[in-house]
Formats: structure tokens, sequence, C-alpha cells
């Protein structure tokens, strides 16, 4: 037996918009209302001051989804609100939990870009902030505890002991807490 579809979309809202974007909505829905599995839709803002708009329909199946989302009713729809509206996440969940319940299954589409890395030049400083004090102190433990293996031995011993203390320890750990100054 078929499972029902639910699709919620967080939209965001150009300020201002708010009863272009009800009628947009209630245009969308009229719409959706005129395919075969239509179940529902609806939408929340999280306060009265927010361009943020969380929105949900729901089809009996995957394909009437798949009808009303290739229908060139809902590209036109979608195209209706080009400059106004624009879309930051796509969850679809199958069953009744796409209502109430923790998902059957579960997909997550996040459209928002991801934030840019921070400049080189600062990953730099922040390696090196990590990296100056650590290589002085295992060089300074390697010198006492193996002074008298080979050069090469003496500098994989310090790799092998660094690399995953600066992978899992220690980058994270500064990085979190630089944070502020990477990301400005």
């Amino acid at each position: 037996m078929p499972s029902p579809v639910t699709v919620s979309i967080t939209r965001t809202v150009n300020a201002g918009h708010h009863d272009e974007m009800v009628a947009w909505i209630r245009a969308g829905s009229a719409l959706a209302a005129r395919f075969e599995g239509f179940l529902g839709s609806g939408w929340v803002r999280p306060s009265t001051e927010s361009e943020e708009w969380h929105m949900l329909y729901r089809f009996a199946d995957d394909s009437s989804l798949a009808a009303w989302e290739a229908s060139p009713q809902r590209e036109w729809w979608l195209g209706a609100a080009q400059g106004l509206v624009g879309e930051s996440s796509i969850e679809r969940r199958t069953g009744i939990e796409g209502w109430f319940d923790p998902p059957a299954t579960y997909d997550v589409e996040d459209l928002r870009p991801p934030a840019p890395a921070p400049p080189r030049w600062k990953q730099a400083t922040v390696i090196f902030l990590v990296f100056y004090p650590l290589s002085v102190l295992a060089n300074w433990v390697a010198g006492h505890l193996v002074a008298d293996w080979p050069l090469p031995l003496r500098v994989l011993a310090v790799v092998l002991v660094m690399t995953p203390v600066m992978t899992y320890l220690a980058l994270p750990w500064v990085t979190k807490r630089m944070e502020w100054w990477l990301r400005r």
C-alpha cells in the first residue's frame, strides 16, 4: 500500500511582502487541490516579523506528488514568486509521521549556500598557532625519549603522534574558539 508523502519547505520572503506571500500560498494550494491525491497544505511563521515561512503539502503517494511537482501549473505558480520568495530547505517524509511522528524515511535537501571558507591567511594563522607549540613540545619530548634514534625515525615518530593530535584534538579545539575571528 502506498504511503502518503509530506513535503516541508522553508522559504524566505523579502521583507514587506506578507500580503503577496499569503496570496501566493493560497493560489498554490488551490492549484494543488485540483490534482489527484492532494491531501492538504499549510504554513506557519515563527513570528509576525519573521521572513522565514514553513510550508507543508501532502499527497497520497509518490506518483501523485510527482504529477504535481512536474506539472505546468506548479511551474507557473513557482515562477509567479520569482524575486519574492527563496527556498532554503526541502524535506520529504513518508507516512503519517510527515505531520506528527518521527519519520520512517527522511530526505532533507538544504538549498542554502554553504558559508564561505575563511581566508587562507587566517586558516594558516590558526594552524600555525596550534602547530608551532605542539612541534616544540613533541620535538622536546622526542629529544629526551628517543634522542639516540636516527633523525628520519625521530621525525616519523613525531609526525605519527602529532598528526592525529592536530587533526582530532588541537585544531578542532582551537578552530572552535577562533570561529569569531575566522568568520568575521
